[in-house]
């Protein structure tokens, strides 16, 4: 087996999937060999009747994307939500504002997709791909080839640091559990907010723990969800309601995602099914009746996370491999999509001058285009956060007739439509 690669990207989940196949679908990537690489196999669809705890806030860039891998005509053909019109209330407050597509001459805002439907579609393209050779299981434990020395998971895991090299050198060598070894061009860590391949070449990482736990689960209420997303802010931390459909056009299920204090997250994970869910139908004010039965919870931790730098020679970060955000506004997975775009969109720029696909300066310019626009949204999302765990009777007046005022700005609200759709 031929185990030298153009390009080798680490990690087969939403992010790394639609890399390996606009790689792959490039007039210019066609002739590229891609290796995609996952360590534990796709766990498959949920079972009948119940929904994947894990779901996808699509923006209309991403939607757009998906179409044009193929994806998404394959989630349309399973199970997805359009949502129209999203309500953020501020849940000790007065203050709302409400956005409508109708505003915007859009048909919605933005889709709701169950994280392994859309995988499994992403996944079934990349299976009809030629140029892309799928191993599964395959853990990388070693990324080697530098001139300074190398960086070795197992090493790392008995408590040592590596290095990196500062010199620009290919291919970059990478080693697997099985002892095999990779060679690549350009290796892309799609790894996930604990990327290993970060940790092994040595990116320098800034991260912040908010000392919040998010709930994760689906419900369903008595109420029909309307097709409106619903996101309550609380000193406490935000709660977001995400519509659902079933197939047959049932729409009383919702997907929540509810940050809380960790004392307070623990005590809800305590708590029986009906104790949950009196609990929740106060939280969301009763908007859609009482919250009628809930589905298995997870409790994950939520940190921040941010890499100095997105490249190293031969090696780039995308999606939460580079960057973690706070879930309130549901664009981790969307700006990991933001980020292969770009990322492609360089790399085959510098095939087409023939140069390498892990040349520096194509990478830098990946990093030069992305790196703003990810620090700009954790900035609002820190911000935001920040404005609502704000306690002080004044703040909470100031911030209730701030959303008031911006209700009523339809140029500003559509601006911000805008933005957050990806348009």
């Amino acid at each position: 087996m031929n185990n030298r690669f153009d390009l080798l990207i680490a990690g087969a989940g939403l992010v790394g999937a639609a890399a390996a196949v606009l790689l792959a679908q490039n007039p210019r990537g066609r002739n590229l060999k891609i290796a995609l690489l996952e360590a534990r196999p796709f766990s498959g669809l949920p079972p009948a009747g119940s929904f994947d705890p894990r779901v996808v806030a699509v923006t209309e860039a991403t939607r757009q994307l998906l179409e044009k891998t193929g994806a998404w005509k394959a989630i349309v053909g399973q199970r997805y939500c359009p949502y129209t019109r999203m309500s953020v209330r501020d849940g000790e407050g007065t203050g709302l504002i409400e956005f409508d597509c109708a505003d915007v001459h859009q048909s919605n805002l933005g889709h709701i997709v169950e994280n392994s439907i859309a995988l499994k579609a992403l996944l079934d393209v990349v299976d009809r791909l030629d140029n892309i050779e799928m191993r599964c299981p395959a853990r990388i434990v070693g990324v080697e080839g530098f001139d300074n020395g190398n960086v070795d998971l197992d090493q790392v895991n008995r408590g040592g640091t590596g290095a990196r090299a500062a010199a620009d050198r290919s291919p970059v060598q990478i080693r697997l559990a099985s002892g095999e070894y990779l060679e690549t061009d350009l290796l892309v860590a799609a790894d996930g907010a604990g990327s290993q391949i970060r940790t092994m070449a040595g990116f320098r990482l800034r991260s912040w723990e908010y000392r919040h736990r998010a709930i994760v689960t689906t419900i369903r209420t008595a109420m029909p969800h309307g097709y409106t997303a619903r996101q309550w802010f609380m000193a406490s931390g935000p709660l977001a309601f995400l519509p659902l459909r079933e197939v047959d056009g049932d729409c009383h299920q919702i997907s929540i995602v509810w940050s809380q204090e960790e004392a307070e997250a623990r005590r809800l994970m305590t708590l029986n099914e009906d104790a949950f869910c009196r609990e929740l139908t106060r939280a969301s004010e009763f908007a859609l009746g009482e919250v009628e039965s809930v589905a298995e919870r997870f409790s994950i931790p939520l940190v921040q996370r941010h890499a100095v730098d997105y490249v190293l020679p031969g090696i780039a970060l995308v999606g939460d491999a580079a960057h973690s955000i706070h879930p309130l506004a549901g664009q981790g997975v969307n700006l990991g999509i933001q980020d292969i775009a770009v990322l492609v969109e360089e790399v085959c720029r510098g095939l087409g001058r023939g140069l390498s696909p892990g040349d520096i300066s194509c990478l830098r310019r990946y990093q030069r285009r992305r790196k703003p626009e990810n620090l700009a949204m954790m900035a609002a999302m820190e911000a935001f956060k920040g404005l609502f765990s704000q306690k002080l009777p004044a703040i909470r007046i100031l911030r209730n007739e701030g959303m008031s005022r911006v209700n009523r700005l339809l140029p500003l609200k559509n601006l911000m439509i805008r933005r957050a759709m990806g348009l």
